[in-house]
């Protein structure tokens, strides 16, 4: 499991000063490309060797919402790994109050250039360890 530091930036909100719901999804990519390369893995390293990420599953339970200028802290842990899929837990709390804001999971696909499944290579699957707990 991972946790990383985020801020609501200015131009991730409505008029309001609400974080608008599509961020989340971007922040949960920062978190889960910053888990990979914590355990010294790239997007870039992973598509030299002629594979790709498809996502082909998230959902999203939006609890609180983030507000402009807000310190946020993002727990990510890989859940799952098949011979052609990863699976990871998302958990975002507000950092000052630890009140959880949303939970989430994605599924990603190993694909090829032409967007057919393959296996994901060995040195990816070794990479990020997979942690059945969801993250804290």
């Amino acid at each position: 499991m991972l946790e990383i530091p985020l801020r609501v930036r200015y131009q991730e909100c409505d008029p309001m000063g609400v974080a608008h719901h599509s961020v989340y999804l971007v922040w949960f990519e920062i978190g889960r490309t910053e888990l990979y390369r914590v355990c010294d893995l790239s997007y870039r390293d992973l598509e030299a060797t002629g594979a790709k990420l498809a996502v082909i599953d998230v959902s999203v339970r939006y609890r609180r919402p983030a507000r402009y200028d807000d310190e946020l802290r993002l727990a990510v842990a890989q859940t799952g790994c098949t011979r052609v899929r990863l699976s990871h837990a998302y958990e975002l709390r507000h950092a000052t109050s630890g009140v959880i804001l949303a939970t989430a999971t994605s599924t990603l696909a190993c694909v090829d250039d032409a967007g057919r499944p393959q296996a994901i290579p060995e040195a990816v699957a070794n990479a990020v360890p997979v942690n059945g707990d969801r993250p804290r």
